[in-house]
């Protein structure tokens, strides 16, 4: 009787330690975007080059799908 060891094939089957790692860089990534992004200094560099602007264009737009999909 032998003991099967349970390791990454090559035949395309992922392990999921694979995308837990995925997952994990994943978050790590919108963490370290939302931590660079609440600094002050960040967000009024990012105002005067006008990605500020569009984030407040778009709220309208926003505010009015949900209040139609409310429906």
């Amino acid at each position: 009787m032998t003991i099967e060891i349970i390791e990454p094939r090559a035949n395309g089957n992922t392990n999921d330690k694979d995308i837990l790692y995925m997952l994990g860089g994943m978050a790590l990534i919108f963490l370290g975007a939302g931590l660079i992004l609440s600094n002050p200094l960040v967000r009024r560099y990012m105002s005067q080059i006008g990605v500020g602007n569009l984030v407040h264009a778009a709220i309208p737009d926003i505010e009015r799908y949900l209040k139609q999909r409310g429906m």
